[in-house]
């Protein structure tokens, strides 16, 4: 047995149906309760009822619910030893096609680990620098002419194809260009796939294996247009490996390190593998990012303060004609590094994290059996009194240094984890951090944000599909006179 927390010597764990929490029905549990949209919600507010930790059901599956800080590092750092990814997950992410290193447990995820880390270190980040530029570029273009032209811009939409060409480039090498498309383009499948995903997880029972409904079977049609925008993925780069042998022990991309890896004698990997981690690139490339973007931009715009700071700062970095030249640059925005924190302090995408026990173990005074549900509670933690003081307002000063040692009651990176913790930290963390950067220094470097409205006016409503985002902000913009606006679709 592994035991995750401390306890007395004296002290008995308790079990599991000894925990508060909301009555169920029979069969269904607590599921009727769960309005699986705002899910989030109501399990954070089972947490003010019921405490750090309770449980509930969902079907027949029983679900321990944490929120402590301690015991949810306890859990994620005890990952893969002691915890994994939910059978569930694990398997519904299979049928979709996704079995990468994102659903992947034990053997499978560790030998699938290196290839992908390889991929998005440090140093293939940097590497990419003049292509994020370029993709920046085209973002700074689109959003010059919907200034031009008085027009609102669908901030999510346009944010999500600035992420998914940025992750083709990247981990890909492809130049797909949905920024300056008018075309169906490849997120308008993507967009399909979280939401059906959270949504078979969240159902009481696994009805698809048995029949499918009409919104089965249009996914099933998302899959396939999906699927084929990856067989080409993979097809490219095996003509590039062909042509240029070199590539093989020196790959430029992601996929070519997979594809090379796959075709290396003993391997032990499959041709599913290798797509499995280019829809899950896909997928985590797109919709984490642009959700901190776009929660990023509202909190900012209801902040003069903060917003006042953070634009000096960049026009301090970026100079007169506001454009970014160097990768060093991204390294002396402190500001906009301490906002982007405190974004995913008050808005973390990832609201819910759940975890299935490998061995029966003990967590915060409770005994686990092998096989037990365990829900960790992103959010209380982050906006708790206790942790940061005024935790409700946006101030990123509370992440920089001397300040941030006056402001914090708590140590802010062992409270907020917004990438996780532990072995299965995750893996595309430069990159978007990366990202968050050059969008923003550009945004308030060449444009005055004149409004970002909600439709529900100076509320914004959370919507869960796996991520949390904002619905439906509208941005507009007006260019900054003089500034070095996006003349080209190769500067930014």
């Amino acid at each position: 047995m592994g035991i995750t927390t401390e306890l007395p010597t004296s002290a008995a764990p308790r079990q599991i149906a000894e925990l508060p929490g909301p009555r169920g029905l029979p069969i269904l549990g607590s599921s009727l309760q769960l309005d699986r949209l705002r899910v989030h919600h109501t399990i954070e507010q089972w947490h003010r009822e019921y405490g750090e930790i309770f449980r509930f059901r969902i079907g027949s599956r029983q679900v321990v619910a944490v929120s402590n800080p301690d015991l949810i590092a306890a859990v994620l750092r005890d990952r893969p030893a002691g915890f994994q990814r939910t059978k569930r997950l694990s398997q519904t992410a299979r049928e979709f096609g996704f079995g990468g290193l994102f659903s992947s447990n034990g053997a499978d995820w560790k030998r699938q680990r290196p290839m992908v880390l390889s991929g998005l270190d440090p140093t293939h980040v940097k590497a990419f620098f003049p292509a994020l530029l370029k993709v920046t570029g085209r973002l700074a273009g689109r959003w010059q002419r919907a200034a031009l032209g008085h027009q609102d811009i669908d901030l999510q939409a346009d944010l999500m194809r600035y992420t998914v060409d940025v992750t083709a480039g990247l981990a890909f090498g492809s130049d797909i260009n949905t920024i300056e498309s008018d075309d169906e383009v490849i997120q308008q499948h993507l967009d399909k796939v979280l939401p059906a995903l959270f949504r078979r997880l969240m159902a009481p029972v696994s009805y698809w294996h048995y029949f499918r409904l009409p919104s089965d079977r249009a996914f099933d049609r998302h899959l396939v247009a999906l699927r084929q925008a990856v067989d080409g993925f993979i097809a490219e780069a095996r003509k590039r490996l062909a042509h240029h042998p070199e590539l093989r022990e020196h790959p430029t991309n992601l996929i070519e390190s997979m594809v090379a890896a796959r075709e290396a004698p003993g391997s032990g990997l499959s041709d599913a593998d290798v797509s499995g981690n280019v829809l899950t690139m896909l997928l985590a490339g797109e919709d984490t990012t642009a959700n901190t973007l776009a929660w990023f931009i509202w909190l900012l715009q209801q902040n003069a303060l903060a917003r006042e700071r953070l634009t000096l700062e960049v026009h301090r970095v970026l100079g007169p004609e506001g454009r970014m030249a160097r990768h060093e640059q991204l390294a002396e925005l402190h500001y906009l590094d301490a906002c982007t924190h405190e974004t995913m302090r008050i808005k973390p995408v990832v609201p819910l994290q759940t975890a299935q026990a490998v061995r029966d173990t003990v967590l915060g005074g409770v005994a686990l059996p092998a096989g037990t549900l365990v829900m960790c509670v992103m959010r209380p933690a982050t906006v708790d009194a206790r942790h940061f003081p005024n935790p409700q307002a946006f101030t990123p000063e509370r992440w920089l240094g001397e300040e941030a040692a006056e402001q914090a009651l708590s140590s802010p990176k062992r409270v907020a984890m917004p990438f996780g913790a532990g072995p299965r930290m995750c893996p595309g963390r430069y990159l978007a951090l990366a990202e968050v950067k050059m969008v923003m220094a550009m945004l308030l470097a060449q444009f005055e944000i004149e409004s970002v409205t909600s439709p529900k006016g100076e509320q914004v409503e959370e919507r869960l599909s796996l991520t949390m985002s904002p619905i439906g902000l509208k941005m507009r913009l007006r260019a900054r006179q003089g500034a070095g606006q996006a003349r080209t679709s190769t500067t930014c």
